[in-house]
């Protein structure tokens, strides 16, 4: 029995590969130099698409696979999907939530703790010979401050555990207020960035998203506030950022995630009082293999004309 065609976007780990390999002929996009001749040869066959989350799957893509039924995209945020053009075509969209939640909160308190006691700053001092020389100057903590998190989802909630477990105030912003939670609701983003000392973005990228921690909330957590982003670089306004970090204005920033990744500006790499990660907030071998089998799972479920794990709406 032949079996049906899926498109791999763009490189996935061994683990996915032979999952793959043994449910489909699998077809690597990515290596294609003639992409639209590719699709066109394939699309016969080709009932599936699977893609890292970073890269999505286009209009072109699925436009030009008539016979394409599901995308299963690796990843919580499917904003590289085309989810109008999918669902025109009537294509369904999986995503990967759930599995990296405890990941990504994890390394959200990290860049916090990070920041506040300028744990990279301390190793290099050490490293670099000076603690001979001079005991290393006071830093911040978490105890005692105040946190507001844009955007309390699944994630967002199980970074508020982390800071309660610091013994931090957490107050939030979002869409709508959500009455079963004990935290304090905004429903002015300004506002609560002026009365906060930290604003966790946690938020979807999205157009109403887009640019929302622009200057006016960043000036309004001033210059000892610091702002952290572990959600989109599209949410924050990264040159007003770093105009305001360089001015002093804003007290710090712990960020994992940029603008127009992988590129990082270099007056931000200068900064001091930053610190910076790579996108890595789900990267963990665990983590990873999670969303990898989840991914597989959206796949197997549909083939074998069962409920999808974990459908995007």
């Amino acid at each position: 029995m032949t079996k049906p065609g899926c498109l791999m976007v763009g490189p996935m780990s061994e683990n996915v590969v032979a999952q793959l390999n043994a449910l489909f002929t699998v077809h690597n996009f990515w290596e294609a130099e003639d992409k639209p001749a590719f699709l066109n040869e394939i699309a016969p066959t080709t009932r599936y698409v699977i893609t890292p989350g970073s890269r999505g799957c286009s209009a072109e893509i699925i436009n030009g696979l008539p016979g394409l039924e599901l995308v299963a995209s690796m990843g919580v945020g499917y904003d590289a999907v085309d989810v109008a053009a999918a669902k025109a075509a009537n294509v369904r969209v999986t995503n990967t939530p759930d599995v990296l939640n405890d990941c990504v909160a994890e390394v959200t308190l990290g860049l916090m703790l990070s920041l506040a006691h300028r744990i990279p700053q301390a190793d290099r001092y050490v490293r670099e010979g000076h603690w001979e020389n001079a005991k290393y100057p006071l830093a911040d903590e978490l105890f005692g401050r105040r946190a507001g998190i844009l955007g309390l989802g699944r994630i967002g909630k199980e970074i508020a555990r982390r800071l309660e477990a610091m013994r931090m105030e957490i107050v939030y912003h979002g869409r709508t207020r959500q009455e079963d939670q004990p935290y304090r609701f905004y429903d002015n983003l300004v506002t609560m960035a002026r009365e906060v000392d930290w604003l966790v973005v946690i938020a979807p990228k999205s157009a109403a998203t887009n640019n929302i921690v622009n200057a006016d909330v960043m000036d309004a957590l001033g210059p000892e506030g610091c702002l952290v982003n572990v959600a989109r670089g599209s949410l924050v306004d990264q040159e007003a950022m770093i105009a305001l970090l360089e001015a002093g204005k804003l007290g710090g920033a712990a960020l994992d995630v940029f603008a127009r990744e992988p590129h990082v500006p270099q007056r931000l790499r200068d900064l001091e009082n930053v610190v910076l990660l790579p996108h890595v907030g789900s990267a963990t071998r665990a983590t990873r293999r999670r969303m990898e089998d989840l991914t597989v799972a959206n796949l197997r479920a549909h083939m074998n004309g069962e409920e999808l794990v974990s459908p995007v709406a």
